[in-house]
């Protein structure tokens, strides 16, 4: 019977709340200077607290120099009429006004800004989607916890260290996800730290509470009774630590007498531990989209390379363009995907980016059932949407891309400017509608997605690259460039090579602009063939 309890009973860490997505790196530039702010304000409180302690410190050095003169013969002291008027005076008056200095609240001014700001402090959903970014980029660039906890990350310039206190929290951000796999890895790391003598708050029970479950979890039942022995060997009254004992040993007495039971050639046989290393988001092309994120993976053979060239484009002897053409490069042949070299200039980025930075939102995708725009947890990004009637710079844009790609862009979409901070990404996905999808883009009216137009408006340190799994290449960013692809045959029927991938940012800030051009409008540009894959 006590047995049974025990089964039902194995008990687990607290979790954390349900995690959401982080800003964008032009917000948290924004609380920088909010926290900036705060410092300065919390340093003029500290130094109207300092004066406050000088004069309070300055009265007593007074005081008590006078009181020792005056208990060494208080007759006599009290005897001088002076003294004894500016006796009656200081404990009449004077006290009551150092009473009223002790009291003075110096902080109103900081509680006050403090108080203005805080609507601007992320919430608890922000602080988590930030952790899930550490743990997303230590998968895509095989990063171990001790890399990423002292800093020493590709193209870094401000060098910074995890302390047990955030390998802690890290772990109990993937614990909520039940994400076993890196609960234990941080949680491990965290345990590190404190055994190499590292100061904390947290303490190892803590530590081995989470870590001992974790273990557990993903099958390794030796393991996870030795952390919790040694969990009870430093808190022996640990209620959920001996519970989980009792429940491991009597897990383990049961698959031994099962292999006791098996027939010869089975007894030997050890229970087969649950796979470990595999993120809680797994995708079946996970591994090659990750490869090809730390620029691993397919190679484009000689052959195929001497068949890509660099060459000046005038747009099909558009006059813009006939005097200063624009510099083209292949950067892979099927699908053919294109760069344009010096396309948008850096003070054309900062309008776009101006124009854009209030109105950055969660970015949204098309949901194939409805048709209409959602919110999405493969993609993490802020964006929004800019019309070429709002400003000329953006009307200029768009008639660029009109010139150099012979599309009609009366009928793509709204210029879309996106910022992916640390961590931020776009899993694979497809641009066009695909034929499961009909009502995709029902409501624009303007047929499938033609092609893409990507703008890269920033260098990024480390990661960040564009990515096609389906057929290996990677498009790294470079700012001031362009890359350009159609998602349709000339037939009208979708290129599935053409499934991309945004690789999260490991270092760095990534800023893009992406114009969708559509199938109506494009009938004479583009004339229709009637062979299926051309």
């Amino acid at each position: 019977m006590i047995w049974c309890i025990l089964v039902v009973g194995l008990l687990l860490p607290q979790s954390l709340a349900d995690p959401g997505f982080f800003t964008s790196i032009g917000q948290m530039t924004d609380l920088i200077r909010t926290e900036k702010d705060l410092v300065t304000s919390l340093k003029d409180y500290i130094k109207a607290e300092e004066d406050k302690l000088e004069q309070i410190k300055k009265w007593a050095e007074k005081l008590d120099q006078l009181t020792s003169t005056a208990t060494k013969d208080p007759e006599g002291f009290v005897g001088h009429p002076v003294n004894a008027f500016k006796l009656m005076k200081r404990l009449n008056t004077e006290w009551s006004e150092l009473e009223n200095l002790v009291l003075k609240d110096m902080s109103d001014g900081f509680i006050s800004n403090l108080t203005i700001q805080r609507q601007y402090f992320p919430n608890d959903e922000d602080q988590v989607g930030a952790a899930k970014a550490l743990l997303r980029l230590q998968d895509t660039y095989n990063l171990d916890t001790d890399t990423i906890s002292k800093g020493d990350l590709p193209g870094v310039k401000h060098k910074s260290f995890l302390t047990v206190e955030d390998c802690f929290e890290l772990g109990k951000v993937a614990y909520t996800e039940a994400d076993y796999y890196h609960t234990e890895l941080w949680m491990e790391q965290a345990l590190r730290q404190l055994d190499e003598g590292e100061v904390s708050t947290i303490d190892e029970v803590s530590v081995l509470d989470y870590l001992s479950y974790a273990v557990y979890q993903q099958g390794d039942m030796d393991k996870a009774l030795l952390l919790t022995k040694k969990l009870l060997e430093l808190d022996p009254e640990h209620q959920r630590a001996n519970g989980n004992l009792k429940y491991f040993e009597y897990i383990m007495a049961k698959e031994k007498d099962a292999n006791k039971s098996a027939s010869d050639d089975q007894s030997d046989q050890k229970t087969t531990p649950k796979k470990k290393g595999v993120a809680a988001d797994y995708l079946p092309e996970r591994q090659k989209y990750e490869m090809l994120c730390r620029g691993e993976g397919i190679k484009m053979t000689p052959r195929r390379q001497k068949k890509l060239f660099c060459r000046y484009h005038d747009g099909n002897r558009n006059p813009k363009f006939i005097l200063a053409p624009a510099k083209q490069e292949d950067e892979w042949d099927k699908p053919r995907i294109i760069r344009f070299h010096d396309i948008i200039s850096d003070a054309e980025i900062e309008i776009v980016k101006d124009l854009a930075k209030p109105r950055l939102s969660r970015a949204t995708v098309h949901d194939p059932e409805t048709g209409k725009l959602t919110t999405a947890q493969y993609r993490v990004s802020k964006s929004a949407w800019l019309s070429g009637y709002e400003n000329p710079v953006v009307s200029r844009i768009n008639m660029r891309i009109q010139d150099l790609t012979g599309l009609d862009v009366s009928t793509a979409e709204e210029l879309q400017v996106a910022n992916y901070g640390v961590g931020g990404q776009y899993e694979p996905h497809f641009d066009f509608a695909r034929k499961d999808e009909p009502d995709a883009f029902k409501e624009l009216g303007t047929g499938n997605r033609i092609a893409t137009w990507l703008f890269y408006m920033s260098d990024v340190s480390a990661g960040g690259a564009t990515v096609f799994p389906e057929v290996g290449a990677s498009v790294w960013p470079k700012k001031g460039t362009a890359v350009f692809w159609y998602n349709l045959f000339a037939s009208g029927e979708g290129d599935y090579s053409t499934r991309h991938a945004a690789c999260p940012v490991l270092v760095g800030n990534k800023w893009v602009s992406n114009k969708w051009l559509h199938e109506r409008g494009q009938e004479f540009r583009r004339p229709c063939t009637l062979s299926e894959l051309e």
